[in-house]
C-alpha cells in the first residue's frame, strides 16, 4: 500500500531483532508477535493489535531492534518515519529526553536478564486515554505528509468586502483537507498538528504558491478596472516567519505567478510579534518588496502598544470577538471605535472579521472601518466561484 500504511500477510516478518531501526508502526488491523531467540529456543515477549505502538524503543534510542516482529493475522500499520520521532524528541524539554534516554537503557538491560532466564515480560500498563490520543495524533501527521504528497490539500477564498469601493477587492486564503476515508478535516486540527512539527512548511509553501496562482488568474479574467486593487492575503506561521529570507521566497512566488507588488498580504497573529525583532525585521522587508503586512486576530493577544507604531503592517484584522459583542456591549463598541481610530491615525486599514448581520456591517461604516469579512460578505469559496462572487451586487445596508 503506498504512502504511510503498509499491509503484511500473515507470517510475514515487519523487522529482525538485530536490523537498524528506520521506522515505527501503529497497528492498524490485525495481530502482531513480538519475540526473541536465546539458545536456540523461541521467548514470546508479547502480542500486539489494533492500536498498539510497535517498534518505537529502537527508534528513539537508535540502537539495533532488540526483538523481532512477525504478523500472526493479516495486517496493517500506519508507519511513523524516524524523522517524525525524532522531531518530537527534539521539542521536547531536555530533561525529559535524558529520562528517556535512561529508561531505555535500564529497559534493555532489564529485557537481556529477562531473555537469558526465558521469562515472559508482561504486558505494559498505560494510560488508555492518552495513549489513544497519541496514537489518533500519530496516525493523523502519517496521513497528513500523505495528503501533502497526493495533492489532497486545496484552497479556499474568503471574500473581503471594501466598503470605500462597495465591492469585493480581496480574498484570505484558507487551507482545507478533505481526507479520502475521513472526510473533511477541520483546519483548527490539522494545521494545529501541522505547526507542532515541521510539516507546516510545506503546507504553507502550498498555500502561497496556490494563492500567488489564484489571485492571478483571477485578476486576469476580472474585467477591465476591477482588477486594479485586487489582492489575496495568506496566514504565516512561526516557523514559516523564522525561515532566513521568507519575505524574499514570497517575493519569488509573486513573480512566478506574475503578480505586482501590493496584491498579497501576509497574516501575522499578534502572538507571533513576541519574538519582536524577528518579526519587526520581517515586516520591514515586506514593505521593500511590496508584500503588505496584516496583523491578525488584532486584540486578543499580546499586543504592546508601545512598540506597535514601530511594526510596518498596512491592514489590521479585528477579530471576531469584538464584532459579535459590539452592537450589545457599549464598552465594547466604544472599544472598536477607538482601534479603528488608532489603526486609521497610523495610517492602516482595518479588516472587521466575523460580521453576519447588516447591523454590523452599518455600524462599522459608521465608524470608518474600510474592509469587511465575514458570511453575510461570503463564505469561503472555491477558486472557481470567485468570479460569480466579484459581480455580485454590493452591501446594502
Amino acid at each position: 500500500m503506498a504512502g504511510s500504511k503498509h499491509q503484511y500477510a500473515a507470517g510475514t516478518h515487519i523487522f529482525r531483532e538485530g536490523d537498524e531501526p528506520d521506522a515505527a508502526y501503529v497497528i492498524d488491523a490485525g495481530r502482531v508477535e513480538v519475540y526473541t531467540v536465546h539458545g536456540g529456543q523461541k521467548l514470546v515477549l508479547n502480542y500486539l493489535g489494533p492500536g498498539d505502538l510497535l517498534g518505537e524503543m529502537a527508534v528513539i534510542d537508535r540502537e539495533p531492534r532488540s526483538a523481532s516482529a512477525c504478523a500472526v493475522s493479516d495486517c496493517t500499520m500506519t508507519e511513523i518515519r524516524e524523522d517524525q520521532i525524532q522531531e518530537r524528541l527534539q521539542q521536547a524539554d531536555s530533561v525529559v529526553r535524558l529520562l528517556l534516554q535512561a529508561l531505555l537503557r535500564r529497559y534493555r538491560t532489564g529485557l537481556k536478564a529477562v531473555r537469558d532466564r526465558g521469562i515472559p515480560l508482561p504486558e505494559p500498563a498505560s494510560d488508555e486515554g492518552d495513549h489513544g490520543h497519541v496514537i489518533d495524533k500519530f496516525r493523523l501527521e502519517a496521513e497528513l505528509m500523505d495528503a501533502i504528497e497526493n495533492a489532497q490539500l486545496t484552497m479556499v477564498f474568503q471574500p473581503i468586502y471594501d466598503l470605500q469601493q462597495s465591492r469585493i477587492s480581496g480574498f484570505e486564503a484558507l487551507t482545507r483537507w478533505n481526507h479520502p476515508q475521513r472526510g473533511y478535516i477541520s483546519p483548527a486540527e490539522f494545521i494545529a498538528l501541522a505547526e507542532e512539527t515541521s510539516l507546516i512548511l510545506p503546507v504553507g509553501q502550498y498555500a502561497l504558491t496556490r494563492t500567488c496562482q489564484t489571485l492571478a488568474a483571477l485578476i486576469a479574467e476580472s474585467p477591465q478596472g476591477e482588477e486594479d486593487a485586487m489582492w489575496a492575503s495568506v496566514n504565516v506561521s512561526a516557523r514559516q516567519s523564522a525561515i532566513p529570507d521568507f519575505a524574499d521566497l514570497v517575493k519569488q512566488e509573486m513573480d512566478r505567478a506574475g503578480l505586482q507588488p501590493g496584491r498579497f498580504k501576509l497574516e501575522i497573529t499578534e502572538s507571533l510579534t513576541l519574538d519582536f525583532d524577528r518579526v519587526s525585521s520581517l515586516m520591514a522587508r515586506c514593505r521593500e518588496l511590496g508584500i503588505g503586512v496584516a496583523l491578525d486576530d488584532f486584540g486578543t493577544g499580546h499586543s504592546n502598544l508601545s512598540r506597535l507604531h514601530t511594526l510596518q503592517f498596512d491592514t489590521v484584522k479585528l477579530d471576531q470577538s469584538f464584532v459579535r459583542q459590539m452592537l450589545s456591549d457599549p464598552r465594547c463598541a466604544e472599544l472598536v471605535k477607538a482601534i479603528v481610530q488608532m489603526v486609521t491615525a497610523l495610517g492602516a486599514e482595518v479588516v472587521a472579521e466575523g460580521v453576519e448581520t447588516s447591523e454590523q456591517a452599518a455600524f462599522l461604516a459608521s465608524i470608518g472601518c474600510r474592509y469587511l469579512q465575514g458570511y453575510l460578505i461570503g463564505k469561503p469559496a472555491a477558486p472557481d466561484e470567485l468570479p460569480a462572487l466579484l459581480r455580485a451586487p454590493g452591501l446594502r445596508f
